[in-house]
C-alpha cells in the first residue's frame, strides 16, 4: 500500500509539473509564446542542412527572451537569474515544450527537431522514469514521434558525473536521438564517444575557426571526422558563416552543416528553397577545387613518376640504386630513394641527392636510422605489389623521417625471380 501511495504521489507531481508548463504558454496569432516571471519566451529555428540531400534535414530550436519592457535578454542571463534548481528544471522544460509546439504547428515532415537540454537537467530528468514516460506521451499526442527528436547535451558533463551513461540509456529508450554538443575542446575524449555512441556529434565551432587558413588544422579536422564516422556517429559542423567555411566542411566530409550562410534563426521553418542556389555554389566550388587539386598534384608529381619509371630498366639490369635513381634525386623536393623486398624490408643503403640528405630535426634522430625497418603496412608498398609495373603515388602523409609531410612514389618489379619495390620520397612542402 505504501508503494502505491508513492506512485500516486509521483504521478501527482508529474501532472502538477505539466499543468505549470501548459499554464505558462499561450498561442498568439499562430505562434506559441511562453511567460516566465518577467520574461517573454519565443522560439527561433535554425536549419540543419545535409550536403548530399541539399535540403534541411532538421531544425535546432533556440529560445529568444525579452524582458517586461520588450528588450532582448540573453538566454544565459535568464537562466542565471533562476533561483533554485527546481525552477531551472521548469524553465528548461518550458523552453523545450515551446519549441515542440511551434515546430509541430508548422507541419514540416521528415525532419529532426534539435533540442538543447541543460546537462544537469538531462541527468535529473532522464532518470525520472514517470516524468520521462509522461513527456513521451505528450510529444506523441502532439503528433511528433520521438525518433524525430534530437537532444543536444554538452560533452563536459560526462567528465564530471558517473550517472551520465545511465541517463543516456534512459533517454535513448524513449526512441529519441542523442547529439553530443561542443565536441573538440576541453574534456573531449573519443573513449566517451565509444561508450555512449551518440547518433550525432556536433563539432565545436572553434575547430572551424582554427581550420581557416591552416592546411594542417584542416587535415586534423578531416581525420577527426573520419574517426567519428568509425565510431558510428554522424558529424555536424556548426558556425558556417561563409562559402569558404562551407567548403572546409565539405572537404572534411562532415554530414550536416549549420550556420548563417544557410539561414539565420527565425520563427518560421525554412524549406531550403532559398538556399538551393548557395548549396549548388558550394558543390560547384567543390568540383572545381577537386579538379584543380588533382591537376596540381599531377603537375607536381609527373616528373617524379617519370623518373621512377625510368629507373626500372637500369635496376633490372643490376645497376646501383644511386645511379638508377639519379634523375629522381635531381628534382627539387626529392628526399631519397630506397628499395624494399617482397616483405617490405629495406635492401641496401638509401640513395639521397648529391647535395646530401635533407636536414633532419635533431629531435627526430632516433627515427632516422632505418636498420632492419619494415614498411609492408604502408600504402605505397601495398598498392605497388598489388599492381606490379604500375607507378603509384600516395596522398600527403606524415613521414617518420623527420616528421614532415611527404608523398611517396613507388613501383613494384621483378628481378631475378624476386619481387622488389622502388620507392622515392618527395617533400610535399618543397616539391
Amino acid at each position: 500500500m505504501d508503494h502505491g501511495r508513492g506512485n500516486d504521489g509521483e504521478n501527482a507531481e508529474v501532472e502538477a509539473m505539466l499543468r505549470a508548463l501548459y499554464g505558462a504558454i499561450v498561442e498568439e496569432r499562430g505562434r506559441w509564446v511562453g511567460h516566465y516571471g518577467q520574461y517573454r519566451l519565443t522560439s527561433a529555428f535554425q536549419p540543419v542542412y545535409s550536403f548530399p540531400h541539399r535540403r534541411p534535414v532538421g531544425y535546432e530550436g533556440l529560445i529568444r527572451v525579452e524582458d517586461d519592457r520588450g528588450r532582448p535578454v540573453t538566454p544565459v542571463t535568464a537562466f542565471e537569474g533562476v533561483g533554485t534548481f527546481d525552477e531551472q528544471v521548469l524553465l528548461d522544460r518550458l523552453c523545450r515544450l515551446l519549441h515542440v509546439h511551434n515546430f509541430v504547428s508548422q507541419q514540416q515532415p521528415d525532419c529532426w527537431l534539435f533540442l538543447n537540454i541543460h546537462p544537469a537537467v538531462f541527468l535529473h530528468a532522464a532518470l525520472q522514469v514517470r516524468m520521462l514516460a509522461r513527456a513521451v506521451e505528450v510529444v506523441h499526442q502532439l503528433g511528433l514521434p520521438t525518433h524525430r527528436l534530437v537532444f543536444e547535451v554538452t560533452e563536459d558533463v560526462m567528465a564530471r558525473d558517473e550517472s551520465f551513461e545511465d541517463a543516456v540509456e534512459a533517454a535513448r529508450a524513449t526512441g529519441c536521438l542523442l547529439a553530443l554538443d561542443d565536441f573538440g575542446v576541453g574534456h573531449s575524449n573519443f573513449d566517451r564517444i565509444w561508450r555512449i555512441r551518440p547518433e550525432i556529434v556536433k563539432l565545436d565551432r572553434s575547430l572551424l575557426r582554427r581550420s581557416r587558413g591552416s592546411k594542417r588544422m584542416a587535415r586534423v579536422l578531416s581525420q577527426m571526422v573520419a574517426l567519428l564516422h568509425e565510431c558510428g556517429s554522424l558529424v555536424l559542423l556548426e558556425g558556417i558563416e561563409s562559402a569558404e567555411d562551407a567548403q572546409l566542411a565539405m572537404d572534411a566530409d562532415v554530414d550536416l552543416v549549420q550556420g548563417f550562410v544557410f539561414g539565420h534563426p527565425a520563427p518560421f521553418l525554412r524549406d531550403g528553397a532559398g538556399v538551393s542556389e548557395a548549396l549548388e555554389g558550394v558543390w560547384s566550388l567543390f568540383n572545381e577545387r577537386q579538379t584543380q587539386l588533382r591537376q596540381e598534384q599531377l603537375d607536381r608529381l609527373t616528373p617524379f613518376r617519370t623518373a621512377v619509371a625510368l629507373a626500372l630498366q637500369p635496376l633490372q639490369q643490376g645497376r646501383p640504386l644511386v645511379e638508377a635513381a639519379a634523375p629522381f634525386l635531381k628534382l627539387e623536393g626529392a628526399q631519397m630513394c630506397y628499395l624494399l623486398d617482397e616483405d617490405g624490408r629495406e635492401l641496401g643503403p638509401r640513395a639521397v641527392p648529391a647535395s646530401g640528405p635533407a636536414r633532419i630535426d635533431p629531435r627526430f634522430l632516433p627515427m632516422e636510422r632505418a636498420g632492419d625497418a619494415r614498411w609492408a603496412r604502408r600504402p605505397y608498398f601495398r598498392r605497388a605489389v598489388e599492381s606490379v609495373g604500375e607507378v603509384q603515388t600516395t596522398r600527403p602523409y606524415l613521414s617518420l623521417h623527420g616528421a614532415r609531410m611527404c608523398v611517396t612514389v613507388s613501383v613494384a618489379y621483378w628481378q631475378d625471380g624476386r619481387l622488389r619495390v622502388l620507392c622515392g620520397d618527395v617533400d610535399w612542402n618543397e616539391a
